[in-house]
């Protein structure tokens, strides 16, 4: 397929307003620099961060407002991950003491590599019990490879105390009003 290309016209071919237009860009950043109008560096140890919205940071898992963990271990964070990062090891046949009532199956343990996280927030968009946030915490560091693949008590520790609807009591309060109030048949 051949495009046609229009002629350029004489002035055109001279460049000039494509070299005035880049001379002006330049300058406006350089007087800009030089005034101080635009801050370019951030002195990190020193000022404080600023995370913009919609930041993703490293995932954690968050306890409602009792203190109870919120996951129910139905695995479905480990299964998106696209690196493989999250590994959870669900309760055996048995079963495991709840932390909270009516809770069917916790963690027996549950691990995130943040070597391998890649911060996507997969995790929590999947999360049917909203027990996974991304925190806005930007410097994961460690002095070895193991201090950085964070455990259940670790995760719980990091993301402290998420409130919203906690599913568990309001079935456990229903379940004491069936009790205490039979229903007549």
């Amino acid at each position: 397929m051949i495009v046609k290309r229009n002629e350029l016209t004489w002035f055109e071919r001279l460049y000039l307003p494509a070299l005035v237009g880049g001379l002006k860009v330049t300058a406006r950043h350089f007087f800009n620099n030089i005034t101080g109008k635009t801050k370019v560096t951030q002195q990190y140890p020193e000022e404080p961060t600023k995370v913009l919205p919609g930041y993703r940071g490293a995932p954690y898992l968050v306890r409602d407002q009792d203190g109870a963990t919120k996951c129910v271990s139905c695995q479905l964070c480990e299964f998106i991950c696209p690196p493989k990062a999250i590994r959870m090891t669900p309760p055996g046949a048995a079963g495991q003491p709840a932390d909270r009532p009516n809770a069917e199956k916790m963690p027996k343990e549950f691990e995130i590599n943040m070597l391998r996280c890649i911060f996507c927030g997969l995790c929590q968009e999947v999360c049917p019990e909203e027990a996974i946030f991304l925190k806005s915490d930007f410097s994961l560091t460690g002095l070895a490879r193991g201090e950085m693949v964070y455990n259940k008590e670790k995760l719980l520790a990091l993301g402290g105390t998420h409130g919203g609807v906690q599913k568990w009591k309001h079935k456990l309060e229903e379940a004491k009003e069936q009790e205490t109030f039979p229903v007549k048949v």
